[in-house]
């Protein structure tokens, strides 16, 4: 059963983004097109220091070598991620997103929304991309696009609040943090209130799962069907990384992502080349070739590990 709904207005159908505008962005977005992932490249700019839910799947860490979301060398306050964009620009002019995604929620605080303000003013020709849970989507919806923001990409891993109680552990709830069914409701209702938003406003938005078996395996085209109704343009299935909570639960087989894959394309197009970028990732994902060494590994006197 999806979250209860009916407080929410959803009476004003969220339209449909612009035709050449869209087609823009999509050809040269590498995270939401295929044939983007191998020709354009991307920077994730790690500004944002602290989360608002938990996920029972999520660690945040600082170092050099793990790969995988939730984890960067640093964080950087908003005049240094200009900074690094400028010397990324250097290393790789293909670059054309500046995406924030991490190592926390990018609208739990403040930093990401001045960094792409920052970046708008001064390289408006980049795509500001914005990654978050959805939280607080809906109440900085306005503020996101005013920043310059051009796409976001939300997580949304269920629609039905048992399952969202399995996933997350933690949801603030009228300033407190609450568990539970409740509190994967009021995440949820949130998540799709926020994509309403952000779609009204003409941005594109795409949605990730996190692919847990046994959990929100067989719910994933519901969630594709819900975000579809949202506004969201397209959707992205990705594999549990086994840890945290789910440090004893494996990962989804070949099968089962296929699976899922194909019952989120009864609702939207899937974009199947997600590599799990690190929230301090740079480069053509594609390639494989990832610059941040290049950019961080050496003294820089502006790096924060704040």
């Amino acid at each position: 059963m999806a979250a209860d709904r009916s407080n929410h207005d959803s009476s004003h159908d969220a339209p449909v983004a612009e035709g050449n505008r869209f087609t823009h962005l999509m050809r040269k977005h590498p995270c939401f097109n295929g044939e983007a992932h191998f020709k354009f490249g991307r920077i994730h700019l790690p500004v944002s220091p602290a989360c608002n839910i938990q996920c029972g799947y999520c660690r945040r860490g600082y170092n050099k070598w793990e790969q995988r979301p939730g984890v960067s060398r640093g964080v950087l306050t908003p005049q240094e991620a200009l900074q690094t964009l400028e010397r990324a620009l250097a290393l790789c002019p293909e670059i054309t997103v500046a995406g924030i995604a991490g190592p926390g929620d990018t609208l739990a605080t403040d930093h990401a929304l001045e960094t792409f303000r920052l970046i708008h003013q001064k390289y408006p020709q980049i795509i500001n991309c914005l990654s978050t849970n959805g939280l607080r989507l809906a109440e900085k919806a306005e503020q996101v696009a005013e920043a310059g923001v051009l796409t976001i990409t939300v997580t949304v891993n269920a629609v039905d609040p048992a399952i969202g109680a399995q996933i997350y552990e933690e949801v603030p709830v009228a300033g407190k943090r609450q568990q539970g069914e409740g509190a994967a409701a009021h995440l949820i209702n949130a998540q799709l209130a926020g994509i309403e938003a952000a779609a009204r406003l003409g941005l594109t938005v795409k949605v990730n799962s996190v692919l847990i078996p046994g959990i929100n395996d067989g719910q994933i085209g519901e969630v594709a069907k819900a975000a579809a109704e949202a506004g969201a343009s397209n959707f992205n299935i990705i594999p549990l990384i086994p840890q945290q909570a789910f440090l004893h639960h494996r990962a989804p087989d070949c099968q089962e992502l296929q699976a899922a894959r194909e019952a989120a394309e009864q609702h939207l197009p899937v974009f199947r080349h997600c590599h799990q970028c690190r929230a301090d990732a740079c480069g053509i994902p594609g390639k494989g070739i990832d610059l941040a060494g290049q950019l961080y590994d050496r003294p820089i006197e502006t790096f924060s590990h704040g």
